[in-house]
């Protein structure tokens, strides 16, 4: 079985660190933890592919930048063939504390650019959607300012471990489907 992950963040060595780009170090960890191929720049993205348990994983990191990712997610899938049931967005979100993951299946865009484009691009919400909780530690209206920021020294010494669970939440998802890797990820 194949799967697409599709891990949000923007390119460019300004924006390699920052809290938008958690996707991308997600998908940096998953790479080389199945040693695959050096990322390749390719249509809407570099890509690489790993292999795990008999699912095929290929790792998408956009380079349309955060606003325009739903070309890259229609792209790929339709490239592939894999249909957007086996499709998972990993993604920064405000709305949870700094690690906390939540693995959904559908709903609204909550205010994030990146899956407002993917939403409007293939025409749905119900899509697997992988939050990683980057808190909301910021005063009102500075929004963008905090998450094209890094992530603080606290948060630093936590992130390995964190990025690690994202990633094992996206091989849950392949291994086990969404409803039981749900069950598993979002555990209070």
């Amino acid at each position: 079985m194949k799967f697409l992950v599709l891990c949000l963040g923007n390119i460019g060595p300004e924006y390699a660190d920052t809290r938008h780009n958690i996707g991308f170090m997600v998908a940096d960890y998953l790479a080389a933890k199945f040693d695959a191929p050096r990322f390749e720049i390719s249509r809407h993205a570099f890509v690489t592919e790993f292999k795990h348990k008999g699912h095929t994983y290929t790792l998408v990191k956009p380079t349309t930048y955060m606003n325009l990712s739903g070309k890259a997610a229609a792209h790929w899938l339709a490239t592939l063939k894999i249909p957007v049931e086996n499709m998972v967005v990993v993604t920064d979100d405000l709305a949870l504390p700094f690690g906390k993951l939540r693995l959904k299946g559908q709903g609204s865009a909550g205010g994030h650019n990146g899956l407002k484009d993917i939403q409007a691009t293939l025409g749905t919400d119900i899509y697997a959607r992988l939050r990683f909780g980057v808190d909301a530690n910021f005063p009102k209206g500075r929004q963008v300012d905090y998450v094209l920021n890094p992530f603080s020294a606290d948060e630093l010494i936590e992130l390995p471990t964190r990025i690690e669970k994202a990633a094992d939440a996206v091989l849950a998802f392949g291994a086990m489907g969404l409803e039981r890797a749900m069950n598993v990820v979002n555990v209070k």
